[in-house]
């Protein structure tokens, strides 16, 4: 009854504008590549009661790893002496690959041998939805080398008859293993795989073994073994009694793939087992196998002992259709500044049904920024919370969708604008370890607070000095929003002198550079978090910074500190220069005036990073070989050095950039090769794992795409012994054989790809449809029934102003959603069907009966 009044109330003669997009027709997904797109964020938080050291010295110094499968894709600072280490280090990357387990190892460093693995988190990659968004703390488990396993075997059994020469009957089993994809590193670099094949049964154990495949992770064995499986009459024991044929149905083949150690012991890579019954209706069996740990007979061992890991992991898969099946979402969606009521608007209601505002903010706050829709948006929905704020002094201090959305949005854009502010001095303050302790009780014998307070007013002078000198760096973007705070704050408390200012501080200072200086790791200012006395010492300057940025200050009012010292400290700054200088800074980044972009005088520093790369010239003996290098890229040019810090031994302009693409493994017998291509020789380079080879290719393409003279084709394996080994063209300059991946968007500081981010919104909504369903009768509730609230449960929890807007932007949003389920449920149907089990994408687990 509610819903039917609420639609009869709703406007009849408008169309829903969403869905006038031109829909494709069943089936065109089928001739477009859907894109399958896997990310990882989280968080490392912390061990604790890890095993001590036998001895008096039991402590530990510890690091944590992520790793997919056996492949080390990111790694923690070491924590010093401890046996509980708070890592307190956050994730995020793209998967660029499949993989069975996603994994956490916690090491204990060591200097002169191998790091000690203590224990381990292992998450299979379809449980990994139970613990998304949760902080949990998970049990180590033993690390056995025996149960590291990855990579698959392609295998082919046939079963034949034989008349042997005395005329009586056999069976023959014929094994061929053919190939294995996907084995580990060894020690980092590709292995010298071997595999060998055995036939198992309650009286036998026949083994044979294929050749050594050097420096491959993908070896091509293509080798067949004959085994004798049924015994003929003629074969007898000691005791002269003739033996019965062999039960067939006990049989089994084992695989056993190893890395030949040459002067040091073979490493175990993995095994499958497939009974010889699988042959039981076929002449024949082929199929894909994914490699299993050894079988140790199901030891129990204790693993209460080793501690515990607390994780906060969020993986996501999305399925990314081509971009005319997102029109109509992204339609509604961009339309929801221009709404009356902003909390009637698609994009409000996505936050409200959310069970966590985070996972909708991201999608929503890249997606306006695309379409220059975020600044109207943050301004309404900013405007909402105005209204229910009644103390100036908590302006913008709670966590809702707008400050959420600003936060988001100064992550995004602001990223380039910290580097240039703030990385030169984070940077001096981590590497020079001044002491800064002024907290009387956490002294340390032999410290002196007068001049632990000098260098910490003279990192806070100095961070203070570059912060208000820089509004000619600060984005735009951000800029306009500022603008738009500072004007609604004025009209929302017009007696207040102060809160034009604070509305902008309560972010920029607050919610920006004070959080940026106390984590600087998770604004990729720095490679990790920071050690404890660093810690410390950011803190300190991130609490002085937000207080010179505060009310407190422009007011001369007393400052909030509660600790005395802390408050004997900020006497130092309480001049009147400090609050000019904060008033002119909050002055000129809340401006509509025109700014000079200041990224035409200094070149935006991109990425960073140790990676191997294949020598230009040649060796004393004649060989080309590989050297670490230190490689830098900027908006400008690419670099490499030999350390950090040194000269660059050689740089390549971006401007001469022809394509960057990934290089076949083939070439070097080395994973995880890309090639930049550009007007001399390509430069052959070796990352260090999948993820961040991923990252490099990416970061090049987009600070490259518009280059003129870009390459249509590519050759994708090396030029080696005069000729390219892909196509055995003999000319150096020929065209490539292959067509260049597809480019990114061009935007180097803002890379947003529009669909997959609409694609992260539709999953949103489908997730949370029963609460959309709730927020539905809401509006139908209110509209019938306008006397108090007898039942507050049903709708207080949602912001409804307008219940006939709302209820008439759910309708849409449901239609549309409904719509997008049709493509999605026939993609995952095609899938399912086409990755047969037992194919290269979808191999066998495990023992087959």
């Amino acid at each position: 009854m509610a819903a039917a009044a609420l639609a009869a109330a709703a406007p009849s003669s408008e169309a829903p504008a969403a869905t006038a997009t031109a829909e494709p027709e069943a089936g065109d997904e089928d001739s477009r590549e859907v894109r399958v797109l896997q990310s990882l964020r989280g968080k490392i938080c912390e061990a604790k009661n890890l095993l001590p050291y036998l001895g008096p010295h039991k402590m530990r110094d510890c690091f944590c790893t992520i790793n997919l499968d056996q492949e080390e894709v990111y790694r923690t600072q070491v924590v010093e002496k401890s046996l509980s280490p708070f890592f307190s280090e956050e994730f995020y990357f793209e998967i660029p690959r499949t993989f069975q387990y996603l994994s956490f190892y916690v090491y204990d460093k060591n200097v002169l041998q191998r790091d000690l693995r203590i224990g381990k988190v292992a998450i299979k990659k379809e449980d990994l939805c139970n613990h998304s968004g949760k902080e949990t703390w998970f049990s180590l488990q033993p690390v056995d080398s025996n149960s590291e396993v990855q990579g698959k075997v392609h295998l082919e059994l046939k079963l034949n008859e034989l008349i042997t020469e005395n005329g009586t009957v056999c069976q023959q089993l014929v094994v061929h293993i053919k190939a294995c994809h996907g084995l580990p590193l060894i020690n980092g670099q590709s292995c010298d795989p071997y595999a060998t094949v055995s036939l198992v049964g309650p009286s036998r154990n026949d083994q044979k073994k294929t050749k050594v495949k050097k420096k491959t992770s993908n070896p091509q064995f293509n080798e067949i073994f004959y085994f004798e499986v049924t015994r003929s009459s003629s074969y007898t024991r000691k005791s002269q009694f003739q033996v019965e044929e062999e039960d067939i149905e006990k049989l089994e083949i084992r695989i056993d793939l190893w890395n030949n150690g040459n002067l040091v012991q073979d490493v175990f890579l993995g095994e499958i087992k497939v009974p010889v019954n699988v042959l039981r209706n076929d002449s024949s069996h082929q199929a894909w196998y994914l490699l299993q740990p050894r079988d140790n007979g199901n030891k129990s061992s204790k693993t209460d002992d080793l501690g515990s890991l607390r994780l906060n992991i969020c993986y996501t898969e999305d399925y990314v259709l081509p971009s005319e099946y997102y029109g109509p979402l992204k339609t509604l969606l961009l339309k929801s500044p221009d709404v009356q009521p902003i909390s009637a608007s698609a994009a409000y209601i996505l936050g409200e049904i959310c069970r966590d505002k985070n996972d909708a903010v991201l999608p929503l706050v890249r997606l306006l920024l695309h379409h220059d829709k975020l600044v109207p948006f943050a301004t309404a929905v900013a405007e909402l919370d105005l209204k229910d704020t009644q103390d100036a002094n908590t302006i913008f201090r709670g966590n809702s969708l707008a400050t959420r959305c600003l936060d988001e949005m100064m992550k995004i854009v602001g990223g380039h604008y910290l580097k240039v502010t703030l990385k030169p001095i984070l940077d001096e303050i981590c590497e020079s370890s001044k002491p800064c302790e002024i907290d009387p009780i956490k002294l340390k014998e032999g410290d002196n607070v007068e001049n632990n307070k000098e260098n910490l007013r003279y990192y806070v002078d100095k961070l203070f000095s570059t912060i208000v000198k820089s509004s000619m760096s600060c984005p735009t973007v951000m800029c306009d929003i500022f603008y738009s705070l500072r004007q609604m704050a004025t009209q929302r408390f017009p007696n207040d002198p102060h809160v034009q200012y604070s509305a902008v501080s309560s972010f920029v200072f607050l919610r920006f550079f004070a959080v940026a200086v106390v984590s600087p790791h998770t604004f990729h200012l720095r490679p990790h978090h920071p050690d404890p006395q660093t810690i410390r010492t950011l803190t300190l300057i991130s609490k002085t910074i937000q207080t010179l940025g505060s009310l407190g200050s422009l007011s001369k009012s007393k400052s909030s500190f509660k600790e005395t010292f802390m408050c004997e400290f900020f006497k130092m700054f309480q001049e009147e220069g400090y609050i000019i200088a904060v008033k002119k800074f909050l002055d000129e980044i809340s401006s509509t005036e025109t700014k000079e972009s200041s990224g035409t005088s200094e070149p935006v520093h991109l990425k960073e990073g140790e990676m191997y790369k294949r020598a230009q010239g040649r060796t004393r003996i004649g060989k080309k070989n590989f050297k670490k290098r230190w490689f830098c890229l900027t908006s400008r040019e690419l670099t490499y050095h030999k350390q950090p810090g040194k000269d660059a031994i050689y740089t390549i302009p971006v401007k001469n950039i022809l394509a960057v693409e990934k290089l076949e493994e083939s070439s070097f017998n080395k994973k995880n090769m890309f090639q930049v291509i550009h007007t001399e020789k390509p430069l052959y380079v070796q990352a260090n794992n999948c993820v961040e080879a991923n990252e490099w290719i990416d970061v090049l393409c987009r600070v490259s795409r518009c280059n003129q003279n870009r390459l249509s084709f590519y050759h994708p394996s090396a030029y080696l012994n005069g000729n390219w080994l892909c196509c055995l063209e003999t000319s150096e300059s020929a065209l490539g054989c292959k067509r260049c991946t597809a480019g990114v968007p061009a935007d180097i500081q803002i890379d947003i790809d529009e669909d997959r981010e609409t694609e992260r919104i539709y999953s949103l909504f489908t997730l949370s449809s029963l609460k959309l369903q709730k927020m539905e009768e809401a509006c139908g509730t209110i509209a019938v029934y306008q006397g108090p609230q007898k039942e507050p449960d049903d709708y207080s929890n949602f912001v409804i102003e307008d219940s006939v807007t709302t209820f008439k932007t759910i309708q849409q949003i449901k239609s549309i959603i409904e719509k997008l389920d049709e493509p999605h449920e026939k993609y995952r149907k095609k899938r399912s069907s086409s990755a047969k089990y037992g194919s290269k994408e979808n191999p066998i687990v495990g023992k087959t009966s």
